[in-house]
């Protein structure tokens, strides 16, 4: 579905990746483990179309998104759903309108995105939390919204960021369970960036290092 062909990317002078090149499969549950500075969020962005090659070229589905310093299909139409480290959720919308705000944007009518609402929270296990402040939820909470708010576009891929990085160990744990459960239930193609050990070996089905 993914595919990094002899892809590098500098920055300030710093080569970052060189002639790198990864194939992902569709539905797959791709981990990418590495320390901080290996490169591991500069492939996600590469991917989403935030970042521009270059060298080498991207194909998602077998069509070229971006290569050679262009992007060739911008990020909104790549059908991608993106969870961030500090999760980007809006501190001046409830629950309810997070989930939505994507919708909105693509103006899908008020009563769809409504349902899609519903539909989604009683998937991540909120509900009731619609009117909710962002400001009223726990950690845990704030995730699943962010969660939610990246599956109501019915994404094909879903990039992660080590989302989970804040959270202590137990919630951590839970939610790792989750985005498992997720994946099987929605059948995304998902990768995912971390740096710990334990996230990579329970989420990924394949693993690499950088």
């Amino acid at each position: 579905m993914v595919e990094l062909a002899n892809v590098t990317l500098s920055y300030d002078g710093k080569e970052i990746l060189k002639d790198f090149n990864l194939k992902i499969a569709g539905g797959e549950r791709l981990v990418i483990l590495g320390r901080s500075g290996s490169g591991k969020t500069t492939i996600l962005r590469l991917i989403a179309g935030f970042t521009v090659p270059e060298r080498g070229r991207i194909m998602i589905d077998g069509k070229v998104v971006a290569e050679e310093g262009k992007i060739l299909v911008p990020p909104h139409r790549r059908e991608i759903g993106m969870v961030f480290q500090d999760l980007a959720l809006w501190p001046h919308m409830n629950v309810g309108e997070n989930i939505a705000f994507g919708l909105k944007i693509r103006k899908v009518p008020r009563k769809e995105r409504r349902k899609k609402v519903e539909e989604m929270l009683q998937v991540v296990g909120l509900e009731g939390y619609e009117k909710r402040r962002i400001d009223q939820l726990s950690g845990g909470q704030q995730q699943r919204v962010a969660l939610a708010r990246a599956l109501a576009l019915s994404p094909k891929l879903l990039l992660m960021d080590e989302p989970l990085s804040s959270l202590d160990p137990e919630l951590n744990s839970r939610l790792r369970q989750e985005i498992v459960r997720l994946h099987a239930l929605f059948g995304f193609t998902l990768v995912y960036v971390t740096h710990s050990k334990e996230e990579a070996e329970e989420i990924g089905e394949r693993r690499i290092v950088l």
